[in-house]
This record gives C-alpha cells, structure tokens and sequence, in this order.
C-alpha cells in the first residue's frame, strides 16, 4: 500500500531548479532577424536621403529654370523664373525641373524650297543626281513672282527673350518659329522676280525674309528675339547651263555698258575741261578789253578839260601826234598849217619824177 500512494501523489519540482533556454537554432534566427531589421532601416534612411538629394540641381549662367509640380509652375510669371546657381526642388515625379537656355543662340534651317539631299551629302559635299526634272515628292522649290522656279534654303539664329511665354504659350514653340521661317521664304520667293533674287538683289531678297519672319514671330510672340537670317538661292540643277548663259549675256551687257559709261565720262571730263577753258580765255579777254576801255575812257576824259581850253591847238596837236606814227615811213612829208587869216592854202605837187640815173661803169 505504501507502494501505491507513492505512485498517487503528485510530482513535485524542486524550488531551485532552472529555466530551459530556446535551442540554438531558434536563437541565430532571432539574432539574423534582428540584423536584418537594422539593415533594412539603414537602408532606407539612405534611400530616403538619396531620395530628396537628388532634388539638388544647378542652372548655368546662360539658363533660366522653372519647377513644375505635378504640371504647373511654382510661382508666377518672372517669378517662377530660377536664375543661376544651386537649387532644390522634390524629385521626379511630384517636381519636374525645365530649363531654358536664354543666351544661347539658337538655330533653325528651313529646306522646305531645297532639292533633296541628306546631312551626309552636305558634309562632304557631295551632289545627288539632278535628274531630268524635278521630284514633287522629294525636291523642294520656291515659285517666283515672274514664274519661274528657284532652290531656296535659310537659316535662322535667335534667342530666347521671355521663357515663360516660349514655355508655357505653345506646345512646341520651335515648332513654330520654323512653320514662320517656311511662309516667310515661300512668301518671300513669290514677291521677287528671279533675277533679283539670284544676282541683283541678293541683299534685298534676304531683308525681306528677314523682316518677314520678325513680322510672324511679333504677331504670334513667341518670346524670341532674331538676331540673324541667311539666305541662299540657286537655280534649279536641271537648267543650270541655261542659267550660266543667261548670267554670261549679262555680264557681256554690263561690260558693254560699263566701257560706254567710262567713255562717256571721259569725253564729259574732257568737253568740260574744254569748256572751261575757253570760258576762263573768254573772261581773260572780256576783263582785259574792259580794263582797256576804262582805261581809253579815262584818257578822254583828262584831256576833255585842254580841248576846252584851245580846241584849235589841241585838235593841231592830236594830229602832230597821230600822223608822227602814220608818216615814219613815208619819203617825203610836206605839212601844211592853216592860214593865220583863215583861207585855204594852194598846193601844187609834181609827182611823175624822173627816175635816177643808171651810174656808170666808171663811175
């Protein structure tokens, strides 16, 4: 019976016995989880800081910034403007970062009149061929205003002037400028007769697109500034041979008309000279026969007041003095004065003499 109340009695634990600790398996798990947290969490601190960093932008000096968040601009106008320097906005996609480059010069070409060919072509300068005529579905050309057909390209340089109205204003603002730059040189070509625009008046041609593509851009305002246009223009390849004639008939004319304007200066300059030549002779001569008219005229007058004094003396003396010149070479003189009474003298002459002796020999 003392057997079966032993089994009947509870199983008791002594009071200091220990607690058993998990198996080392359980524990590595536990300690690798914990690390593993941790690594986590670093991580995504640095994602995180990562994260806003790259926010962090710059802009040139030559560049204006906007930030658009979720699509619009932060701030208004000028203000949204960012000028150079370090800036931060939230990174893609809440922030978008656009910049614009304000002082850079920028390029647009207009092909829409130019035959076709391809970069590679120009940079060597390759020609592709001509053909027999012209392809619409490739060659570009330009229609005159005298109807003929011409090969025509520009270049446009610009800048930007307001970025928030180039920006903002139109879906593809450069889109634009080029759709002006492609009117203006069509409408341009139409207003122009061929020759001027080929030879005559390559500079006016040229100012006309010009002013006509500023006309465009001001109306749409685009926010742009153009600074400069180049034009070039060539005759279609297919009639180049003709054209060299017509452009060698020209310069046959104009040298033609330039020898006859030469020799018509010269014969100008020389009729001139002449002219005034014999007009300075004329003034000589006049300032000459009026100095010596004044003159005679004077001599009169002085001796106005002894003729009045004696005219008989002054009219016998007048005649001693002109007659002394008129009778040097005469052989005989015989001079008769008037009479004291008045009366007529008589004079008789004999003029038949005989002629001198022959003189001898001898003699």
């Amino acid at each position: 019976m003392s057997h079966d109340h032993e089994h009947d009695r509870p199983h008791e634990h002594p009071a200091s016995a220990p607690v058993m600790p998990d198996d080392t398996g359980s524990q590595a798990l536990s300690e690798a989880l914990r690390s593993s947290f941790a690594i986590v969490k670093i991580a995504m601190a640095l994602m995180v800081l990562a994260f806003f960093s790259s926010g962090f932008f710059t802009v040139g000096p030559s560049e204006k910034a906007m930030i658009l968040r979720f699509g619009r601009t932060v701030g208004v106008g000028q203000k949204a403007l960012l000028g150079a320097g370090w800036h931060w906005s939230f990174p893609y996609p809440i922030d978008e970062v656009v910049k614009i480059p304000i002082t850079e010069i920028q390029k647009i070409n207009s092909t829409v009149g130019w035959y076709f060919t391809t970069p590679e072509m120009e940079l060597s300068g390759a020609e592709p061929p001509a053909g027999m005529s012209l392809d619409p579905a490739s060659d570009g050309y330009a229609i005159t205003a005298d109807r003929n057909i011409i090969h025509t390209r520009a270049t446009l340089y610009y800048h930007i002037d307001d970025p928030v109205r180039f920006v903002f204003d139109f879906a593809a603002a450069s889109n634009t400028v080029q759709n002006a730059l492609n009117n203006s040189l069509l409408y341009t070509a139409a207003h122009f007769n061929v020759d001027d625009i080929l030879t005559r008046d390559v500079a006016g041609f040229r100012d006309a697109v010009l002013q006509r593509v500023s006309d465009l851009t001001e109306q749409e305002q685009l926010g742009i500034v153009i600074d400069q246009c180049e034009v070039q223009s060539i005759p279609p390849r297919q009639l180049q041979t003709v054209f060299s004639q017509v452009t060698t008939a020209r310069e046959n004319r104009n040298k033609v008309l330039n020898d006859a304007h030469s020799y018509e200066n010269q014969v100008l300059s020389e009729s001139g000279a002449q002219a005034s030549s014999i007009t300075n002779a004329a003034a000589a001569d006049r300032a000459r026969y009026v100095e010596s008219i004044t003159a005679e005229s004077k001599r009169f007058s002085d001796l106005l007041p002894q003729y009045e004094i004696n005219p008989g003396l002054f009219a016998q003396q007048t005649l001693v003095q002109a007659m002394g010149p008129i009778l040097t070479n005469v052989q005989d003189k015989i001079f008769l004065p008037e009479r004291a009474d008045g009366k007529p003298r008589e004079l008789r002459l004999m003029l038949n003499r005989e002629p001198p002796q022959p003189k001898s020999a001898a003699q």
